[in-house]
């Protein structure tokens, strides 16, 4: 197992697009977790939501959000963020940053048809300023010898 350091955690992020897992706090204090896709920007993780939803509802009351991205192939990596969120309601950004996080996931050929369809009123963007970042590659490398 090997400690990622510095800005290692970035490569890692980008190197292909997994889904991360966004951790956070309902109003009664139960956390919530669901899959979300994300791209960098800088130091800052940001994906999209929508006003309605859980995130969008909850992120203004209580910014603190927790997200995991692993690699769940052998021999198996992680990196977990805890950070504060800020949202959103720019229409520019989100139909922005809907084509790009579209774009990574699903083809650049396709980026255009993601902006399009989520890029629109009601989209909110939301940015993670890290404030702790922890990650860790070759989990399950060799046994060790004797």
């Amino acid at each position: 197992m090997r400690k990622l350091e510095g800005d290692a955690w970035k490569d890692f992020v980008l190197a292909e697009p997994r889904p991360a897992i966004c951790a956070i706090v309902l109003s009664d204090g139960r956390p919530h977790a669901t899959p979300i896709w994300i791209d960098l920007d800088g130091d800052d993780i940001v994906f999209t939501t929508w006003h309605e939803g859980l995130k969008a509802r909850a992120l203004p009351r209580d910014p603190r959000v927790s997200l995991c991205i692993q690699d769940d192939r052998p021999p198996f990596a992680y990196v977990t963020i805890r950070g504060e969120a800020s949202v959103s309601d720019d229409l520019e950004a989100a139909k922005v940053w809907a084509a790009r996080i579209g774009g990574r996931y699903m083809g650049a050929e396709r980026a255009e048809e993601y902006g399009r369809k989520n890029g629109v009123p009601g989209e909110l963007v939301v940015r993670v300023r890290p404030i702790k970042v922890v990650g860790f590659v070759e989990m399950a490398g060799p046994a060790a010898t004797a």
